[in-house]
């Protein structure tokens, strides 16, 4: 692998060999770090690849030979909204439509390339607390891993979301209580079964395939990054992945310029 692991937190350094979840000494979560670079030049070969977010694999977590679990999930519209950019007073917005990905919503990203890892290193049994959309994205990469999944939701969680889980094969658990119970829950039965916990920041892949929001936004405008990115930011690995796409593709040289401000948007 040309790429290894480093603490967000206190900064030591992993390989990225295995099944990792948190850092031990710390508990913070592992960001990828890469050794390669990608040419600029690099950039042309995109045209012949697809929609799909694995088109940008040399920026993404897979060696040579291996392939990663999909169900063609990202390349979604970036759609401008000139009505609404006149009520706000702006000159030039753009919402970024996750609905079109297979499981409905951006969780599709992340979630393939946790689930692609996590079995390319042995993985056979997952397990997951969600609000929803994780926990559909979670059981329909499981059951194209051929793994077997489990998902703790709340009681409350919308019913065709569970409806959704259910149909994929997966284990669902529904819960008297809020998600962080949820995730607890799924803590003790990831550590009781050596199920691997996919639970939000708690392994290093899930940024990853978020991150592909960010590659996805530039490749759109014309490899120039936006003013500001306003994000409905759930767990954060959305936002997280994004800013860590802007810096990498900054640093290959595809874009140039100021980093975006990122504005978190939070229930």
């Amino acid at each position: 692998m040309d790429w290894s692991l480093e603490c967000s937190g206190c900064r030591q350094a992993a390989s990225a060999d295995g099944l990792r979840t948190v850092c031990p000494d710390c508990g913070a979560p592992w960001l990828v770090r890469y050794a390669r670079t990608v040419p600029r030049r690099a950039r042309e070969a995109l045209v012949a690849r697809g929609h799909a977010m694995w088109r940008y694999r040399e920026f993404l977590p897979l060696a040579g030979g291996e392939e990663p679990v999909t169900l063609g999930e990202g390349g979604t519209p970036l759609l401008r909204a000139h009505r609404l950019a006149e009520q706000l007073g702006v000159e030039d917005l753009w919402i970024k439509d996750e609905a079109a990905n297979p499981t409905g919503s951006f969780k599709a990203r992340g979630l393939a390339a946790a689930v692609t890892r996590a079995v390319l290193a042995g993985a056979t049994r997952f397990v997951l607390p969600t609000a929803g959309n994780a926990g559909v994205a979670a059981a329909a990469y499981g059951a194209r891993a051929g793994a077997t999944v489990r998902v703790y939701a709340p009681k409350t969680t919308p019913r065709p979301l569970l409806g959704q889980i259910a149909a994929y094969g997966a284990e669902l658990i529904t819960v008297d209580g809020h998600i962080g119970d949820c995730g607890k829950l799924s803590r003790a039965y990831a550590s009781e079964t050596q199920a691997f916990d996919l639970s939000t920041l708690r392994e290093p892949y899930r940024i990853e395939g978020k991150k592909t929001l960010g590659l996805e936004i530039a490749e759109q405008l014309a490899w120039r990054l936006p003013g500001a990115v306003i994000y409905p930011t759930g767990g954060g690995t959305g936002l997280i992945g994004m800013w860590k796409a802007f810096r990498e593709l900054n640093d290959a040289g595809w874009v140039s310029g100021p980093m975006p401000r990122l504005f978190s948007v939070q229930s």
